[in-house]
């Protein structure tokens, strides 16, 4: 990354670069790096600069400089209302934050000293990140087409209520296969048993492949810097599977099943589930089950019944069975 750096802040000596310039630049840069962006990120970072720069005034594209000043300022806030003004508050506050990532690149350089993004406001997002989900979702989860991998987290993020970090930070000396249980670093720097079922019983053995070392979960290729042995696979040679990458699978995997009916266009722009997600839905579906409240303080490793609380409370599928099933009318006809 570092040569690409000098050459594209060569473009400064003379003259100031065009906008084009300076958003080739910024993208190359990123670029260059195979752990900076994925593949989605960087596709979305173009979308954002190519619908901003076919509405961005001339002579601000022209010459990045102008946003320095406030006619440039005012014109690069009305190309950035044409282009997004109409997307949904998350799409908004998407390319609002690439935008501004560019910016303090640029001024990192010295190609802008100002912020013509200062004067955008970011919308409120209303986020349910927490809320279980059924049975029948998670029953579709699990048919979904993956790779073992990810259908090994998944199922054991369900089957043992653990946050994701913790499984994520299992290796596999931790892993008490035959009694389908393992040792996890939980919050506060606990060691704590985890437990799982017969569901991933079986995928695990085909995820390690006979591996008795290193991080359960590898990410898909070898690392291009420098990462902690104790994150590096001796027998594969890969690192350990990041949290961002896990959600970011997870999140772009279940969108349809999250948003059914939506078209492939509109999934583009709306959010699937969250890994968290998981863990809740099992402790939501274990109170539905009648398990008592101790079991669930174990289950979860929660320290009291208030933190639990959230979590041990019905889903809307077992409200509404009860609310059928104690129906005064249905008992009549009965």
């Amino acid at each position: 990354m570092g040569e690409i750096y000098r050459l594209q802040a060569a473009v400064t000596a003379a003259v100031a670069p065009t906008f084009e310039q300076a958003v080739t630049a910024f993208l190359n840069a990123h670029a260059a790096d195979p752990g900076a962006w994925s593949t989605g990120t960087a596709k979305k970072y173009r979308e954002t600069f190519a619908a901003l720069g076919n509405r961005l005034d001339a002579s601000v594209a022209a010459c990045l400089a102008q946003l320095d000043g406030p006619d440039g300022s005012a014109a690069f806030a009305t190309a950035f209302g044409a282009a997004f003004k109409a997307s949904a508050p998350a799409t908004y506050a998407r390319h609002l934050s690439a935008v501004r990532s560019a910016v303090t690149w640029w001024r990192g350089l010295g190609w802008v000293t100002g912020d013509p993004t200062g004067g955008l406001v970011r919308p409120k997002i209303p986020l349910d990140t927490t809320r279980a989900l059924t049975r029948a979702q998670i029953d579709a989860l699990f048919r979904v087409e993956a790779r073992v991998r990810e259908k090994t987290l998944w199922r054991l993020l369900y089957e043992s209520a653990a946050r994701a970090d913790e499984v994520l930070n299992l290796d596999v000396p931790d892993l008490d296969l035959a009694n389908k249980r393992g040792r996890a670093l939980a919050k506060g720097g606990n060691l704590e048993w985890i437990h799982w079922q017969t569901g991933t019983a079986l995928l695990l053995p085909r995820l390690l492949a006979s591996r008795t070392v290193g991080p359960v979960f590898l990410a898909d290729r070898k690392p291009v810097r420098a990462v902690a042995l104790t994150d590096l696979c001796p027998v594969t040679g890969r690192a350990r599977l990041s949290y961002r990458r896990a959600e970011e699978i997870f999140e772009q995997t279940t969108r349809a099943l999250a948003n059914p009916g939506a078209s492939k266009a509109e999934l583009a722009e709306l959010r699937g589930w969250t890994l968290h997600q998981l863990r809740h839905s099992r402790l939501t579906h274990e109170a539905e089950n009648g398990t008592n409240t101790p079991t669930l303080l174990v289950i979860s490793r929660h320290a009291s019944v208030r933190s639990l609380e959230r979590y041990a409370r019905p889903g809307v599928d077992a409200v509404a069975a009860h609310v059928a099933a104690t129906d005064l009318a249905a008992r009549r006809r009965h």
